[in-house]
């Protein structure tokens, strides 16, 4: 895999295939980007389960919060790793020894581990590194376009009204 440039199709089919959602580092302080992304993902359908030991038991976003991996009720989808790259790697680490193995380990951005990504993949595991699922579900699904950033994606498909909020998904489907 090359973890340098990743097809669209590549991106939409994992953000099309996951519901629950690890975020590991997940914060309750509103000004953070793991905040931000937590509100995005749960916006758009998405099983959150944020991981944050300081938070553990309490909630966050009216999700409750956990304390590690281990803790969760369920082996997530998608594990977001908010982490720092040698984190990620212990992480990943952690992630294959324990055996319960999500369809994909997600490195925001600036986070990239190519050593424990080829190990997570040769376990079966999809990877990216360096992306946010937040920036790429936007920019897929053309709602980046509404701030006038330039998606390079097209589309005649007219936004549709969903809780009070403008709302085009990656495949129509609704969540939940």
């Amino acid at each position: 895999m090359n973890h340098d440039d990743y097809s669209d199709a590549y991106i939409k089919g994992i953000l099309d295939e996951v519901n629950t959602v690890a975020m590991i580092g997940a914060s309750a302080n509103t000004v953070r980007p793991s905040y931000f992304v937590l509100k995005y993902l749960l916006s758009k359908g998405y099983d959150v389960w944020p991981i944050n030991p300081g938070q553990a038991g309490k909630e966050i976003l009216g999700q409750t919060a956990y304390g590690s991996l281990d803790a969760l009720p369920d082996t997530p989808d998608m594990v977001d790793i908010f982490r720092n790259s040698e984190a990620a790697a212990q992480i990943i680490d952690q992630i294959l020894e324990g055996g319960k193995l999500p369809k994909v380990i997600w490195m925001q951005l600036t986070v990239r581990h190519d050593e424990a990504a080829r190990r997570a993949e040769d376990a079966g595991i999809k990877v990216v590194m360096n992306r946010c699922p937040k920036i790429e579900y936007g920019r897929l699904s053309g709602e980046i376009g509404w701030a006038g950033v330039n998606s390079k994606t097209l589309s005649s498909k007219r936004p549709t009204l969903k809780s009070g909020f403008q709302h085009r998904g990656l495949t129509g489907k609704t969540r939940g």
